[in-house]
């Protein structure tokens, strides 16, 4: 005779009726929302330069190809002052961000109700704003130059290396903390001996990891008159001198390639 199903023998599913209507409504409203700002960025485009665009970019490429060689010799100074705005803010950056780190970090703060909130302002305000509003900011003020570019970089990067940091420090093994201070050490010699030796691999693999993003920050930051290679760049696309914008696209292109061989190899080090 044929077995009957039974309750217990009902066929398994991955989801209820009611959660299966919620699953395809979030769908639904997701591809509404998608339609509608797809609408919206539609309205704003001019499709005729998007269709025409192929031709655009072959007569750039024809134009640009091939590089003018003998321009290289006008580069290395502006590639140096790149490496310097990267180097140096980085490490003003780590300076700044260490103390933020230690007040924002809850294990550390000498006050969660007033002094974290502040360090938290600190971290969020300086990684929100992009390092060339910085450097607009900083050339309106001190003027241009490398040393614009330097302070851009070095407060774009603070909030970056304190929220990593901060967050290594509130991960790190209390019973070593609680060691130190069981033998009467001050506040001092516990941060020193119990929780900076904790937080050194990371300090400086965070510290690597961001020079090599300021690199990349770094090249572009003379579009706004910021100094570095990005200066030469800018001028000559005003000029529309294509050959010396190849070369310099591939000058940028060897340094971020150098400098992430070199902070990958640090970092392998370190780990």
């Amino acid at each position: 005779m044929p077995i009957r199903e039974t309750d217990s023998q009902k066929t398994w599913q991955r989801r209820t009726g009611r959660e299966s209507l919620s699953h395809w409504a979030m769908w639904l409203v997701g591809l509404m929302i998608f339609a509608y700002c797809w609408q919206q960025i539609s309205q704003a485009t001019t499709w005729f330069f998007v269709w025409d665009a192929p031709r655009i970019a072959n007569d750039i490429w024809t134009r640009a190809t091939p590089p003018k060689w003998d321009y290289i010799a006008q580069l290395g100074e502006p590639i140096w002052d790149t490496l310097n705005i990267a180097t140096l803010g980085t490490i003003i950056a780590l300076f700044l961000a260490v103390p933020v780190a230690f007040f924002a970090a809850r294990n550390t703060t000498p006050s969660a109700l007033f002094v974290r909130p502040i360090a938290l302002l600190i971290i969020v305000s300086t990684r929100s704003i992009n390092s060339l509003i910085w450097a607009l900011l900083l050339i309106a003020i001190i003027g241009p130059g490398v040393f614009a570019g330097v302070i851009a970089i070095a407060i774009r990067s603070i909030g970056f290396c304190a929220k990593l940091l901060y967050e290594a420090i509130e991960e790190i093994d209390e019973i070593q903390v609680e060691a130190i201070t069981a033998t009467g050490a001050s506040r001092w010699q516990v941060m020193a001996y119990g929780i900076v030796p904790q937080i050194l691999p990371a300090f400086a693999g965070i510290a690597v990891f961001r020079w090599d993003i300021n690199i990349r920050e770094s090249t572009v930051l003379g579009l706004v008159g910021a100094g570095g290679i990005g200066l030469q760049l800018s001028a000559s696309l005003n000029v529309l001198a294509w050959p010396q914008v190849s070369l310099i696209l591939l000058v940028i292109l060897a340094a971020v390639v150098i400098s992430e061989w070199v902070s990958a190899k640090v970092r392998g080090a370190i780990i």
